[in-house]
This record gives structure tokens, sequence and C-alpha cells, in this order.
């Protein structure tokens, strides 16, 4: 009986050993939210996550009578932040992490006042500290109302400031504790992505001066030290983007190959987890292709031909790919520093006119519309500026008007006495200037040297103004050197 039941226990240690924990009732798969909502009842609620700037659906579940649902799935959730929502009401959020069997229990109107957390851990450390920082704003409020009426008070604004640095601190240490006694928790990489940069001293030159470059060198070569790139479960938080606009935009100089050097090299360090790879490719695309700064779509032309075109964009349809190649084909004989494409059209007298024949330092190339309302605004500062500095700096404007209509065209050209080169649009011999241009809309400007190399497009005239004003004057300085 002995060796049996000796027998027996040995076998068991070898089935613990062999069979999945999940045979056992240790582990369960995929997620199951229980939830409970004391002011709402028999309506449908739900879950949504953030990803990148934007939230988008996950789950829906039936609530009844009395408040009660639940959000359950067979897979489990990825990690971020999600959001409960009636309708397009935000109720409250919580975090996905290990935890994916927990339930929440609430009512209006404080929701995270008056929430109760059953099973994970990680959400109670989540509104423990929303709780301490709701503390921590209303203990700040009445210093903060005190500012302005301070600002002239030497001793009163250093109390106010005192105080508020105090109150800031104590945040501040709160979220580092947590880091630092948390490691690899979302809260933990959350927090690391809320800090800023901490700047040493600038050193001393050997002349005695301070490194008037250190700061920002520092800032931006530390920017990122505290964030795991190769976290996915950021992307699913509401902050996690705007780090990336403001490296992009605010931090790095803004220059197109700047950004493109660092873009790529960004990328890199991210490649190996696909879902980085994919946010920052994708985001890097868009953000380039939306820009307003001048010369930027050099940048979106880059992603697309390094990696849409390359296949590396696994994730893209080929109706999106397409897309993207014509745009990025398109943009890419028109930026800044190619050669202009040339358009010969009809002028008033019905005889053809070339803008490469157009002998001329500057030359100004005006797209506009009789019936365009902020035609009607920047042309007639164009006419002045055509006028007051045609002599002086050789320029001359090639304007193109987008009407068919001659008569329409010839009496605006008359009215405001557009006593440049005037051509119709339509009426062309070349291309149709939509198309190679890039013209969806009216007015545009794009400014030619005497070679026809495209300098700067897009620009309002009081840009051109000063645009034309300081590449002229580094001319004159460059050829003096």
């Amino acid at each position: 009986m002995r060796q049996t039941m000796r027998t027996f226990f040995k076998l068991s240690i070898v089935a613990l050993l062999f069979f999945p924990i999940a045979l056992l009732g240790t582990t369960k798969k995929g997620y199951e939210i229980k939830i409970k909502v004391g002011d709402i009842k028999d309506t449908v609620c739900y879950l949504a996550n953030y990803f990148g700037d934007k939230t988008y659906l996950t789950d829906t579940s039936d609530v009844d009578a009395s408040g009660r649902f639940t959000f359950k799935g067979e897979e489990p959730l990825a990690g971020g932040i999600y959001i409960v929502a009636l309708g397009k009401t935000r109720l409250f959020e919580f975090l996905v992490d290990k935890s994916q069997f927990f339930s929440l229990e609430t009512t209006g109107p404080d929701y995270v006042k008056n929430m109760k957390i059953k099973g994970s851990p990680e959400n109670q450390a989540f509104y423990d500290y929303m709780m301490f920082n709701q503390e921590k704003y209303v203990e700040a409020e009445p210093w903060q109302k005190l500012v302005k009426k301070v600002a002239n008070n030497k001793d009163s604004t250093k109390l106010v400031k005192d105080a508020l640095d105090s109150i800031n601190k104590k945040v501040e240490d709160y979220k580092l504790g947590f880091i630092k006694n948390n490691p690899g928790t979302l809260m933990a990489g959350f927090f690391n992505v809320m800090r800023d940069v901490d700047i040493p001293p600038a050193p001393t030159l050997p002349n005695g001066k301070k490194d008037s470059a250190f700061l920002y060198n520092y800032y931006r070569n530390h920017f990122w030290d505290k964030i795991d790139l190769l976290d996915e479960r950021l992307l699913r938080t509401p902050i996690y983007q705007n780090k990336f606009t403001t490296y992009f935009e605010k931090v790095l100089v803004q220059s197109p190959d700047t950004i493109i050097k660092d873009a790529d090299r960004m990328i890199e360090i991210v490649r190996p987890n696909k879902e980085m790879f994919k946010f920052l490719v994708w985001y890097l695309t868009n953000w380039s292709e939306t820009s307003n700064v001048m010369g930027f779509d050099k940048v979106f032309v880059h992603m697309v031909q390094t990696y849409y075109q390359t296949n590396q964009a696994y994730w893209a349809n080929p109706t999106v790919v397409e897309n993207l190649n014509k745009r990025a084909k398109k943009l890419d004989a028109i930026l800044i520093g190619r050669s202009a494409p040339n358009m010969m059209m009809l002028d008033t007298n019905m005889m053809p006119q070339s803008l490469l024949s157009v002998k001329a330092k500057y030359t100004v190339v005006f797209f506009w519309d009789p019936e365009c309302g902020h035609c009607k605004v920047e042309s007639p500062k164009l006419k002045k500026f055509y006028d007051d500095n045609k002599a002086k700096y050789d320029l001359e404007v090639f304007a193109v008007c987008s009407d068919t209509n001659m008569v329409k065209m010839k009496e605006y050209i008359k009215k405001n006495n557009f006593n440049w080169i005037n051509v119709n649009g339509p009426r062309s011999v070349t291309p149709n200037y939509h198309d190679v241009y890039d013209i969806y809309s009216t007015p545009v400007i794009y400014l030619l040297d005497d070679k026809k190399i495209i300098l700067a497009k897009r620009l309002l005239v009081d840009q051109l103004e000063k645009f034309i004003e300081r590449y002229d004057a580094n001319l004159k300085t460059s050829k003096k050197e």
C-alpha cells in the first residue's frame, strides 16, 4: 500500500511538470472585467482604448437594471489605458496590464473618488495616484490664483512660487517613488513618459564663458533616456504620441534633412517591436504629409520611398501603398531644390508664354482665381511688392489664372493693373498644371531663382517678401566671402 501511494505521488509530480497550468485551473485565458456603475441602467456601455491620438472601440456590453455589465473576450486585451463610455460620454478610465480578470464598482458624479477595485493591484495604484493628484491640484489652486495678483511684489511672488514648487515636488516624488518600486509596470512607463529631461548646469568653456549650446544638445540627446521605446503598451495611452510630436516639432531643428536623419534613427531603434515600428512609420508619414512647414514634403517623400516602396510597411494594403506612391512621385518632382517643371500657356493676347523663358533673378509663380476670396487679399499685396521691388531684386511674376473665362480674367487683370506676365492655366500646351504643381486651391505662390530652381513654395506674400530679403542678403554675403 505504501509503495502504491509513493508511486501515485511520483506520477502526480510528473503531471504537474508536464500538463498545462490552465488545466489545473490556476490560469485563465482572455479577459473578463466586471463593472457596476450605480447611476446608469438598462443601456449599452462601450470599452475603448487609446492608440496614438485616437480612440478605438474594443468591446460593448449591455447594462442591466442594477448597473452591472461585463466586458469579456477569449484573447487578452493589449496593455494600455482603456475608457468606459456611455454613448459619447466618457465615464472613467482604467489600466489593462497583467490583471485581465477584475471588477470595478463606482457611481456618479465623481466616478474616480467613488471607485472600488477588486483583483487589480495596478488599477488600485492608478486610482490612488489620481486621488493624490486631485488632492494636490486642490491644494495648488488658491496659490495659482495668486500668481498674477502678486506679480509686482517680489517677496509675495517668491512665497507663491515656493508654495507651488513644494506641491509640484510632492507630485514628482510620488511618481519617482512609484517608478523605483514598480519597474516594468505600465504605470511606471506612463510616469516616465510624463517626465522631463533633468539638465545639469552648462560647463564652462576655456574662455571662461558658459557653453551656450550645451543645454539644447543635452536636452535633445537625452530626450528619450527614461522611456522604453519598445514598450508598445505606451501606444495605448493618451500622452505617448504627444511626446513624439514635441520631439519632432519643438526639439529638433525644423530642417527636412535633420528630421529625416532622426526619423530613420528612431525607426531603427523601435524596429524589433512590430507595433512600435508600425506606429512610428505611420505617424511620421502622416505627420509629414499634413505638415504646414515649408519643405516637409521632402520628409513625406522619403518615408514613402524608404518604407512603403520597399515593402516594409507590411500593414498597408496595396491600394494605400499605391496612393502613397502616386502622391510621393508627384511631390518628388516639385521639392525645394528641384528644377521647376515648365508651363507654356496662352496670355491675354492668346500668345504662348513659357515659364522657363522668363529672364529674372527671381520668378514668382502665382496661381490665382478671380473668384477666390484669399486671392483678393493676397494679389494686391503681391502687386505692391512687385512694383516696389521689381528693379531692386530683378523680380518677375508669372501669374497663372485658373478660370477658363478669359473675359473675367482680363477684367480682373485690368481692374487690378497686373503689369506682369499673365497666362490662363487651362489654356496650356504643357501637362495639367494642377497635377504638376499640386494645385488644389488658390492662391499658391512658388519662388524660383534665375535657373528656375524652386527656392520656396506655398508662401503668403508677407512671407515671400521676408524670404527674398533674407535670401538675397545671404547671396550678397556669400559673394563677399
